[in-house]
């Protein structure tokens, strides 16, 4: 029998998701929406249109809200379903995601009533952050239905000076909290000192600190698809719509990578040119992220470390900030090769100017401006590092690659 969810954008009903007998999904927007000159589509790959869009066509955008890898394999091993159940794991999990998306059961009315949160103790917090490796984004817990695309722990949450708190049901969340990690050393420094610098720098990038608590570190990253108003009855949350470069380009999480038929500079700048409402200024900032991408040592910058932030407005479309900003060079064990080329090159050692030269061309840039702008980005980084606070082991040692690395390419440029 087919099963379907309503699918809501901010507070409207916009379509139905359904999977047919065969596990197949498809989805429709409701007429009404689909007609209504004010309207907007869920994603730059699911424009406006009556009719159904088939699994190939819309599995790209919603399989790209889901959790990734392991951690999608241990969500679907806590709530009792395949890891490979797109519907069912959405079903499950659909109440808070990325952006203004919500999914409920056909038929059931969206909650209208104050947003619910369970707020945590600091043993609570300690439990939690124990636990998250074993039970990724709490799924399974009672009233957490909370989504997050990616392969790292993590859990969406609402931070109110120190108080840290679960949202419930569909209640929005302000955070995204990512505890240490056992493999990856000093994670939380890193990507916090990576996401402040570009800030530094002059790249607009999420709001990140580091707190600990009971020797557990954990990193708090500001949601920047959240917005909040000050009420008679407190602050109100509302979500901002947004999507990754994959779900704007159609393309699935499995292949993000350039080398499996994911996303090239070339698809992100073309993307960008095409629905920016700032081409001239968004242009410029996507430059600057590949460019920041090389100079700080980060291999994994794929398709869906980029995207799409949609503004109150109609035909508001932006380069949303910069997120997910790792050194992945601290890790020996990670691979060296780049999540996409520049200028022809995966080998983050053997780009050189001339590579940049390329990327130029590919991108229907202008090659001075390119080659002048890498050193450019490289000293404002190393005159960033001298105002950041590096005082914890880790960030220290990070600051050191990214400083090296700053260095070598002012002299090779």
């Amino acid at each position: 029998m087919a099963r379907t969810l309503d699918v809501y954008l901010h507070h409207n009903l916009v379509g139905h998701l359904t999977q047919d007998n065969s596990g197949h999904i498809t989805f429709r927007y409701v007429d009404a929406w689909a007609e209504h000159s004010a309207s907007r589509a869920l994603s730059q790959s699911l424009p406006l249109r009556k009719g159904r869009f088939t699994q190939k066509e819309c599995r790209g955008f919603f399989s790209g809200i889901l959790p990734e890898q392991s951690q999608r394999e241990l969500v679907a091993r806590n709530l009792g379903i395949s890891a490979r159940n797109d519907f069912a794991m959405l079903e499950k999990i659909g109440g808070e995601c990325a952006g203004a998306v919500t999914f409920i059961p056909a038929g059931q009315p969206l909650p209208n009533s104050p947003a619910r949160y369970r707020d945590l103790s600091d043993d609570d917090l300690v439990s939690m952050l124990k636990a998250l490796p074993r039970r990724p984004l709490l799924a399974g817990e009672e009233d957490v239905r909370l989504s997050l695309a990616g392969a790292q722990d993590k859990v969406a949450v609402k931070v109110s000076g120190r108080q840290i708190s679960i949202p419930l049901e569909n209640a929005p969340s302000t955070h995204i909290l990512k505890p240490a990690s056992e493999r990856f050393v000093g994670v939380p420094f890193n990507e916090v000192l990576c996401l402040r610098l570009a800030s530094a720098v002059g790249i607009p990038a999420a709001a990140a600190e580091v707190r600990t608590i009971q020797g557990m570190d954990y990193a708090l990253i500001e949601r920047y698809d959240r917005t909040s108003t000050q009420t008679p009855d407190g602050l109100q949350f509302e979500r901002l719509h947004q999507e990754d470069f994959c779900q704007a380009l159609g393309i699935v999480s499995e292949h993000k990578y350039q080398n499996e038929g994911g996303p090239s500079f070339k698809h992100c700048f073309d993307l960008m040119r095409a629905v920016s409402s700032a081409p001239v200024i968004d242009l410029q900032r996507m430059l600057d992220a590949a460019i920041f991408n090389y100079l700080i040592g980060n291999h994994d910058a794929h398709g869906k470390n980029f995207s799409l932030l949609y503004g109150p407005g109609q035909d508001s479309v932006r380069f949303a900030p910069l997120y997910d900003l790792v050194c992945t060079l601290y890790y020996p064990e990670l691979s060296r090769k780049m999540a996409m080329k520049i200028g022809g090159e995966y080998l983050l050692d053997k780009i050189a100017p001339r590579n940049f030269e390329q990327l130029a061309e590919e991108t229907g840039l202008a090659k001075p401006l390119v080659k002048r702008r890498v050193p450019v980005l490289a000293r404002k980084i190393l005159e960033a590092l001298l105002t950041i606070d590096l005082s914890h082991a880790d960030t220290e040692k990070v600051a050191a690659i990214i400083k090296q690395r700053c260095e070598r390419t002012i002299s090779e440029f």
